[in-house]
């Protein structure tokens, strides 16, 4: 996504959101920080920790802390 201004330059703009499942919820978060574009693989198992409104996790060994934007619980019904 570019965000362009009459007169200014454009930047590129990159809003990733991911879905991280549990047994029995699922957490919408995203990367908190511009500087942070790393796109991760679907469906990889991930070690996970939270603190308030972040979570921190680890995909293939490299680290990663986004921001919890939101949470739902999981219905058995729903579980591949």
């Amino acid at each position: 996504m570019r965000s362009e201004t009459k007169g200014k330059k454009s930047t590129d703009l990159m809003c990733q959101e991911y879905v991280i499942r549990t047994d029995t919820t699922e957490y919408h978060v995203r990367q908190e920080k511009q500087s942070h574009k790393a796109l991760l693989p679907m469906n990889t198992a991930v070690e996970m920790t939270m603190s308030k409104d972040k979570m921190k996790f680890k995909v293939n060994g490299k680290e990663y802390e986004m921001l919890i934007v939101s949470e739902s619980a999981v219905g058995g019904a729903t579980k591949p």
